[in-house]
């Protein structure tokens, strides 16, 4: 048995372009993935004493129908001192009244009013800066109105991963499970978004968090001047932070589906569309080393599909031969593609359940065909600003 390459053909060009890609996406999956897929903490949790007063700080504009049910929720966590600080956005619903009677019931709850929207901090910034500047405590953890902790240890689960050097504690949120296509590919894409963020973090090179579940010390934000240095930027008071001040030995992950936090998600295709595309447009911004690595993931992805269609569609002018005819041809190219989709199978498995996402993995081939033309897309609304509010 022999091969015969054609060098000088198309096909041949194709077929490196797919052997690249494929071995990029192999090495993803096994050496970065599974630092999530794979990942156990040994540490003990921490005793009654040794929690610290903690300060859980959010904003709410028009939320009334979340927060009637996210409070209470708060408030019964297990945990010994906390606040709960409420910033109230220039709310035009019932939010304010909403407050002012949990304050008077309940002191733990501490609502910041604001009046009017100032012109110098564009988005969720500066009512995030006016929560965590009325905190009482160091340590603040923060989460959006459209959240529900999954039961009574969410708190202490993000104290936990707190040890001498943490200063910020990076979290996942799944969306809440429901039976509809649409809720599948937002779950698949924030899966897929948290291996890469959180696989990031455990490699020491943290880029990003998500506001729904992230944690840092009041200190470090005043240390960092807030968000001043990306404040002309409507989205980031997450990823960018966290891009900006997240080093070798200061960053820690949360990843616990046990006693995590879940969020509601969009509820049309649009909308989850805008929120993606002013994700996006962050991206720019973050440093060069998460730049290379977000593109050389994505970009891999959509290439790997893309010469594989074109080998299949080409299998006329095949790239090489085998003995007498290219009767191994399609065999051999469909060998190592499902050589990479059972990698992604095994991993994201692993890691679906450590992340506490469920139900996804009978579509993968066709949420990861989607993905792979659709996030470069996105990423390009995204540097346009389409979307960014």
């Amino acid at each position: 048995m022999s091969i015969t390459f054609n060098y000088n053909s198309l096909s041949f060009i194709i077929l490196i372009v797919f052997a690249a890609c494929l071995v990029i996406q192999l090495v993803y999956h096994w050496a970065v993935f599974s630092k999530v897929a794979f990942y156990k903490r040994h540490a003990r949790p921490k005793l009654d004493e040794e929690l610290e007063p903690v300060s859980i700080v959010l904003c709410a504009r028009d939320a009334y129908q979340y927060l009637v049910d996210l409070i209470p929720a708060l408030l019964k966590q297990d945990y010994p001192d906390f606040e709960i600080v409420v910033v109230n956005d220039c709310s035009d619903d019932e939010t304010e009244e909403y407050l002012k009677d949990l304050e008077r019931q309940e002191s733990r709850v501490k609502p910041v009013q604001l009046k009017q929207h100032l012109n110098f901090f564009n988005g969720k910034k500066f009512p995030l800066s006016m929560g965590i500047k009325s905190a009482q405590n160091d340590l603040i953890v923060l989460t959006d109105c459209n959240c529900m902790p999954v039961n009574d240890q969410w708190l202490r689960s993000v104290v936990n991963r707190y040890n001498n050097r943490t200063e910020i504690v990076i979290g996942y949120s799944p969306y809440v499970q429901k039976k509809s296509s649409l809720n599948r590919i937002m779950r698949f894409d924030a899966l897929q978004n948290g291996l890469l963020y959180l696989s990031a973090a455990l490699n020491r090179h943290a880029y990003m968090g998500i506001g729904k579940n992230l944690s840092y010390r009041k200190e470090l934000f005043y240390r960092n001047q807030g968000f001043i240095s990306h404040y002309k930027t409507s989205v980031g008071d997450d990823d960018l932070f966290v891009s900006q001040v997240a080093t070798k030995k200061n960053t820690e992950v949360l990843i616990d589906a046990e006693n995590g936090i879940l969020t509601t998600p969009p509820s049309t295709f649009h909308l989850w569309m805008r929120q993606k595309s002013s994700r996006y447009s962050t991206v720019s911004k973050y440093s060069a080393r998460a730049r290379i690595s977000l593109s050389l993931f994505y970009g891999s992805q959509l290439l790997f599909w893309a010469s594989f269609i074109a080998l299949l569609a080409m299998c006329a002018t095949p790239a090489f031969v085998i003995t007498n005819g290219a009767a191994f041809y399609i065999p051999i190219l469909a060998f190592f593609f499902l050589l990479r989709f059972g990698t992604q199978l095994f991993i994201y498995h692993k890691a679906s359940k450590r992340l506490g996402e469920k139900g996804l993995l009978p579509g993968l081939i066709a949420y990861d065909f989607l993905f792979a033309f659709l996030s470069p897309w996105l990423r390009l609304m995204g540097r346009m600003n389409v979307g960014v509010e």
